[in-house]
C-alpha cells in the first residue's frame, strides 16, 4: 500500500470512529482532520466533501457484504433455492446487527439514499450479479423454471429491499423481520420452482439442505 492510500485509509478509519460516536450530522471535516493530526485543508486532497467519506464507508462495508454473498453463491453443499434464502437472510441479519450496535451509522445510509441514489443503485446492481448466478444455476439444474434470470433477480431484490437495510424501512425486531422474510421468500421461491418440484415447500427445502 502506498503512502497516499495509507493516509486515505487512516482518514476513513478516523471518520468511521467519530461518526459511530457522534453521528454523521454532528461530524465535521475539521474534526476528522484533527483526529488524524492533519490540517482541514489537507483532508480535502483525499475527500472533496463529507458525503464522499460516507460513500467510502459504505463501499468498504458493502465490499465485504458482496464478498459474503458471492461465497454463498459458490457453495457446493447447498441447493440454489437454499443459497438464495441464505444469501438474503445473511444480508438482513448482518445489517440489522450492525445498525443495532452502531445506530449512528444509520445516518450514513439515510444520507446516501437521499443524496447519492446512483451509488445505491450501483450497490444493488453488484448484489444482483450473485443472485443471477444462483438463479441460472437453479434453472440449469431443473429446480427453477426457465426464464429471464436478470429480470427475476431484479424483482427478487425489489421484493426484499426492506430487508436489506432493515432499520431504514421499519422498526420491527429481528424475529418479526425474520418471520416476514420467510413468508416473502416462500412466495418468491414457489413462483420460481419448476412445476415438477412444487411438492416440497421452500422452507422444508432450506431445512433439509441445512441438515445435509
Amino acid at each position: 500500500m502506498d503512502e497516499k492510500s495509507a493516509t486515505r485509509d487512516r482518514i476513513l478509519e478516523a471518520a468511521i470512529n467519530r461518526i459511530k460516536h457522534y453521528g454523521y450530522g454532528k461530524t465535521t471535516m475539521a474534526e476528522i482532520a484533527a483526529d488524524c493530526d492533519m490540517s482541514p485543508g489537507n483532508i480535502y486532497r483525499f475527500f472533496e466533501a463529507k458525503i464522499d467519506i460516507a460513500e467510502a464507508m459504505a463501499r468498504k462495508h458493502y465490499a465485504e457484504e458482496h464478498g459474503g454473498l458471492a461465497a454463498t453463491a459458490r457453495r457446493k453443499d447447498l441447493r440454489p433455492d437454499a443459497k438464495l434464502r441464505e444469501m438474503l437472510a445473511r444480508r438482513m441479519r448482518d445489517n440489522f446487527q450492525m445498525f443495532s450496535e452502531s445506530a449512528k451509522i444509520l445516518e450514513v445510509a439515510e444520507v446516501l439514499s437521499r443524496e447519492r441514489p446512483l451509488f445505491m443503485n450501483e450497490l444493488i446492481a453488484l448484489e444482483r450479479v450473485s443472485i443471477i448466478a444462483v438463479i441460472e444455476e437453479g434453472m440449469e439444474a431443473g429446480i427453477f423454471a426457465k426464464g429471464d434470470a436478470d429480470f427475476i433477480a431484479e424483482m427478487m431484490q425489489a421484493a426484499t429491499l426492506k430487508f436489506g437495510i432493515p432499520q431504514l424501512f421499519s422498526k420491527l425486531t429481528l424475529p418479526k423481520l425474520e418471520r416476514e422474510f420467510d413468508g416473502v421468500m416462500n412466495l418468491l421461491l414457489n413462483g420460481l420452482y419448476a412445476r415438477a418440484t412444487e411438492a416440497v415447500q421452500p422452507t422444508t427445502r432450506a431445512k433439509h439442505d441445512a441438515k445435509a
